[in-house]
């Protein structure tokens, strides 16, 4: 038995909330100590195999945490020192924002999902940059998520998107256009073709690099292929798939399933999936795979379906710290197995 199936009773007796931020405060206590050495020899697997490169940017292994989960940059060498190979600071904003009335994120124990509708809380751009350039020493890539603030229009959004950008650019190693976050308002619009292409048009001429966007899984196709139809025309370097979603499967059985806001986690692991083959098949930038992932079994599928890399999120909290150090292990068996000599010889095996 490990310490976290001690912990977890413990914290799953809290809110979801409020465990979160114990678990913030743990990571960040030991970030920078010499006690994130002692981590990383436990939870780090140094193997040449998983390591892979994405829009220019080296991977140790392609396990990565996705936005949400670090939302201000504070956690980021603790996160490191559990063994992920990158991780995606954020959705930030211009404007810091208290986000939405509390409670705001449910657990739902019996699907393995988590509920949010934290409406984008952060501590604003000018914070975050500061952070990241100042006080973030990270041993892997890390990537920053840019998001809209409340408070901009629809006219407002490429410059909000922009000053975003240029407060973060000296301390990320890539950028992530969020514009499907289903808990705060506007971003519906955002994913309109031209109000998109305002954006990225903005972005570049800023000088965004490299620089990717996350797609919702609640797109219909045609949205689909028109936001990688500018990610073409832009010269965008990656796709995000995906967001956490609106949709209800009929599976759920969590009376939570009931919250409004985004569902992530086990039960959006199949149609992510498919987005990521979809998107994969459908353009030649590098796909992040998003959605579900919790163990190497699901990482390898959205690995052999087109992803370059993958993000989790929700596992991290039904699974505990050693999950990215299972997941690459996994991965070594998995490659051994099929005969593949590296993770990026397995990128889309199934298309």
């Amino acid at each position: 038995m490990s310490v976290y199936d001690v912990a977890r009773p413990l914290l799953f007796s809290l809110p979801a909330e409020t465990a979160h931020g114990l678990v913030h405060g743990g990571l960040r206590a030991v970030g920078g100590t010499p006690v994130a050495s002692v981590l990383a020899r436990r939870f780090v697997v140094d193997d040449e195999r998983l390591a892979t490169t994405a829009f220019g940017e080296s991977f140790p292994n392609p396990v990565g945490v996705a936005a949400g989960f670090d939302k201000n940059a504070t956690v980021v060498p603790g996160l490191a020192s559990l063994g992920f190979g990158f991780v995606e600071v954020g959705g930030v904003t211009a404007e810091a924002q208290p986000g939405n009335p509390r409670p705001r994120m449910f657990r739902l124990r019996e699907d393995e999902a988590i509920v949010n509708r934290m409406g984008l809380n952060n501590e604003g751009a000018d914070a975050v940059g500061r952070r990241l350039r100042e006080d973030v020493d990270a041993a892997v890539p890390v990537g920053v998520n840019l998001a809209k603030s409340e408070s901009a229009s629809m006219a407002e959004a490429p410059s909000d998107y922009r000053y975003t950008y240029e407060r973060v650019a000296e301390g990320g190693d890539f950028f992530v256009v969020n514009v499907s976050c289903p808990n705060s308002e506007g971003f519906r619009d955002l994913q309109n073709k031209d109000e998109l292409a305002a954006i990225f048009r903005e972005l570049v001429d800023a000088g965004a690099s490299p620089l990717l966007v996350k797609l919702s899984p609640d797109l219909p196709e045609p949205a689909v292929e028109d936001a990688l139809d500018l990610v073409d025309e832009f010269d965008l370097d990656g796709v995000v798939a995906v967001n956490t979603t609106t949709d209800r499967p009929e599976s759920l059985s969590s009376p939570n399933a009931r919250e409004t806001g985004g569902l992530s986690g086990k039960p959006i692991e199949d149609a992510s999936t498919r987005l990521v083959r979809f998107v994969a098949e459908r353009t030649d930038v590098p796909v992040v795979g998003v959605g579900g992932v919790s163990d190497a079994a699901g990482a390898y599928a959205k690995i052999r379906s087109g992803a370059s890399l993958v993000q989790l999120y929700t596992a991290l909290v039904y699974e505990g710290p050693s999950l990215a150090r299972e997941i690459n292990r996994g991965l070594l068996e998995l490659l051994e197995r099929d005969g593949f000599d590296s993770v990026a010889d397995a990128v889309g095996a199934d298309l």
